[in-house]
């Protein structure tokens, strides 16, 4: 059984009455392209519920590498899937990741486990495993998610649906400070094929591939800072709000 706590963010001076009608949020886009950093800060000018799917992909991706199994190998991961509990709870800016009790907050970060989440989030099992947990979250309403597939099938109804893009070499560089910000020397040559791959990933797999919602309104974030595409997501949420 998965059972999954998500934390709120504290509201500041600018957040909205909490009179005013809360929205689901989501913001997809490949990876590179801000989707965090925008989200959590989002979140925190809203006033409303962070969620990050891809923690519970690179949950998955730890329990993978941890069990020996061959990420390739679908039988093998979907038959993990009954015997792991993830649980995120409360741990200051970002919420704390646990399986099966164990705290891989800071593991599942590093350059394997991610390499490993971005081929388990292409095996359906997983995807559907994940599916209702997902649901479940943003049945509070007033949440901020980010992942690959938010608006065109977690939550296809949200009042408000982003889709991130970036220049590839943009991505490049800014995975790269993520990477050496965690004590990972990247080598910009890897870093960018790794990405490139990732891409091919996300956009060629046949259950929700990575493609913007019909309804999603595009941000191009190569030139843009993170408060810069906060502000121009705010303008948006306003008409909704």
């Amino acid at each position: 059984m998965t059972r999954t706590i998500i934390h709120s963010q504290q509201a500041d001076a600018s957040d909205p009455p909490s009179s005013e009608r809360r929205l689901i949020v989501t913001i997809d886009g490949p990876a590179g392209a801000g989707k965090s950093t925008v989200a959590k800060r989002l979140a925190q000018r809203l006033g409303y519920l962070y969620l990050e799917t891809g923690a519970l992909y690179r949950a998955v991706a730890w329990k993978v590498a941890t069990s020996g199994v061959s990420p390739s190998d679908q039988q093998g991961v979907a038959s993990l899937l009954p015997v792991t509990r993830i649980t995120m709870e409360p741990g200051g800016v970002e919420a704390r990741v646990l399986v099966d009790g164990k705290d891989v907050s800071g593991e599942i970060r590093a350059p394997e486990i991610s390499r490993i989440a971005s081929i388990v989030s292409a095996i359906p099992a997983v995807r559907e495993w994940l599916l209702p947990l997902q649901r479940q979250l943003g049945s509070a309403r007033g949440l901020v998610a980010e992942g690959r597939d938010l608006g065109t099938r977690i939550f296809p109804g949200a009042d408000v649906k982003f889709f991130l893009e970036a220049d590839v070499e943009v991505r490049t560089a800014r995975r790269a400070l993520e990477l050496k910000a965690a004590g990972d020397a990247a080598v910009l040559e890897q870093t960018r094929e790794a990405i490139r791959a990732r891409d091919a990933r996300d956009r060629s797999r046949d259950l929700a591939p990575l493609v913007p919602a019909p309804d999603a309104s595009v941000i191009d974030t190569s030139a843009l800072d993170a408060d810069q595409v906060v502000d121009r997501m705010m303008a948006v949420i306003a008409k909704k709000l």
